[in-house]
């Protein structure tokens, strides 16, 4: 139903189209003015001379003033009110009809009867209508309660901390919050727009690259928000949950900064994860493990359904943030520390920040799981995430082949894919699995250098990658 103000508004406009007007007729000129502004309670003044007829416009009083539209409007919106909803009339101390009143007073009584009725309906409220969604559990919740996931406790109660180590997550993430703007492009900008800036090899390896993780976080964000924070049943890793989804989001901004600052083709960028093959493999490989668990109806508590679960953590936190964003990362950094696309750089130095804390967090999240649940963690569990760890890594080792096809930046391909499978052999040690490319080594140690979180810059050449809002800062 209409709130009264727009009620009153729609019925003053109706009344004006209906209001009853005079007729002023100039006999000289012969025009006819039918406005309700013009109209007087006596019939029509003439003047045989051509005069206007001043004398009744003056003393007119508009038939449709202010009182009357008010009443007229209030009279509606109360047998509307009482039409839909009967029996009130009867809470009121003065069941007097708003169109027996004028002006104000009309608009009064209306607002005393709403009133009744917000009133009445609170009487009436059943408390009990909350319980529903935590069932049986509507007593204090108590460490041993909850689980990570099938919990049938309390979600709403985030305390007492089940585990320490994802509310610590939490609070750092808020610690080393940062925005996309307070970054400096004015280099990047006009590196990219000179004409020797780059090789076409680099700038080759910037437009992938800002099209693939344009739309890779977006992807992370969205199972996050429609898959993981409904099914994860533990209220401190959901808090955790929801700071990165606002992080993927500060990521995908963060993207969208740099091409728009460099004045890039956006359909092109924002496109490629559905027109460049190597980009759109892993797109398209990333969202089969989402799509049965964005389904609404879609729920845990079966062997299958969890096992479904774990494979989607497997999927978006080892393989996507812990294999698919590495080549990505060495190539832009690896520009950075030649001075070139520096501020593009420092974008991607914070965002390698925050998805080592979300990497760290998913990871500790599966492991738990597996404790609560070692009946999921079966043979078949072990093989499949074997082979999603595998196949990832050739997804990221084809994607380094097209993004490199000479050596650039002092890297190439073949530098890139023993990398991939030193990171591939981390993540499988990570979850409990054995390593599957034996004596492989980093060949870029800065990397780690660059993901150590102490590692300090200086503060005059640029901001600090460490950077801790204030409120989380310690003074000795």
């Amino acid at each position: 139903m209409l709130s009264w103000d727009d009620f009153y508004e729609e019925s003053g406009e109706e009344a004006g189209k209906k209001a009853p007007a005079s007729t002023s007729t100039n006999a000289g000129s012969g025009n006819t003015g039918s406005s309700a502004a013009q109209a007087a309670p006596a019939s029509a003044n003439t003047n045989g001379n051509g005069a206007a007829a001043t004398t009744g416009m003056s003393q007119a009083q508009p038939t449709t003033a202010p009182d009357a539209i008010r009443e007229q409007a209030a009279a509606s919106y109360d047998a509307a009110l009482q039409a839909a909803t009967p029996g009130v009339d009867s809470t009121l101390p003065d069941a007097a009809t708003p169109a027996t009143q004028t002006g104000d007073a009309a608009a009064d009584a209306v607002n005393q009867r709403v009133m009744a009725q917000a009133h009445a309906e609170l009487e009436d409220l059943d408390i009990t209508v909350g319980q529903e969604e935590v069932g049986e559990w509507t007593e204090r919740v108590t460490v041993d309660d909850k689980r990570m996931i099938n919990c049938r406790a309390d979600l709403n109660q985030l305390v007492p901390f089940k585990y320490d180590w994802a509310w610590q997550k939490y609070l750092d993430g808020c610690a080393n919050h940062w925005m996309p703007q307070e970054i400096n492009m004015t280099a990047d900008i006009a590196l990219w727009k000179s004409k020797n800036g780059l090789t076409p090899d680099e700038r080759l390896i910037v437009k992938r690259n800002l099209g693939f993780f344009s739309t890779a976080d977006s992807l992370v964000a969205n199972n996050l928000v429609l898959a993981l924070y409904r099914l994860i049943t533990n209220p401190e890793c959901r808090q955790y949950i929801l700071r990165q989804a606002f992080e993927e989001a500060i990521h995908t901004h963060a993207y969208q900064y740099c091409i728009e600052s460099l004045a890039m083709d956006e359909g092109e960028i924002f496109n490629m994860y559905h027109e460049i093959p190597s980009v759109a493999k892993k797109a398209s490989w990333g969202l089969k493990y989402t799509k049965e668990l964005s389904d609404p109806n879609f729920t845990t508590g079966t062997p299958e359904t969890d096992k479904a679960l774990l494979k989607n953590l497997i999927a978006f936190y080892c393989c996507l943030e812990g294999i698919f964003f590495y080549c990505g990362f060495t190539q832009i950094l690896s520009m950075g520390r030649r001075n070139k696309m520096t501020g593009t750089s420092e974008q991607f130095q914070y965002i390698l920040r925050d998805e080592s804390m979300h990497l760290n967090f998913g990871i500790d999240m599966i492991n738990q799981i597996k404790i609560e649940n070692p009946e999921l963690w079966d043979d078949a569990m072990k093989r499949d995430a074997t082979r999603m760890i595998l196949q990832a890594t050739q997804l990221e080792i084809e994607y380094a082949r097209d993004t490199m096809p000479r050596g650039v930046l002092g890297m190439n391909a073949v530098m890139m894919e023993e990398y991939l499978q030193f990171i591939a052999n981390r993540r499988l040690v990570q979850i409990g699995l054995p390593e599957q490319f034996k004596g492989v080594k980093n060949p870029f140690p800065w990397m780690s250098e660059i993901m150590d979180l102490r590692k300090e810059k200086n503060f005059f050449e640029t901001r600090v990658i460490e950077y801790q809002t204030g409120g989380a800062l310690t003074w000795d």
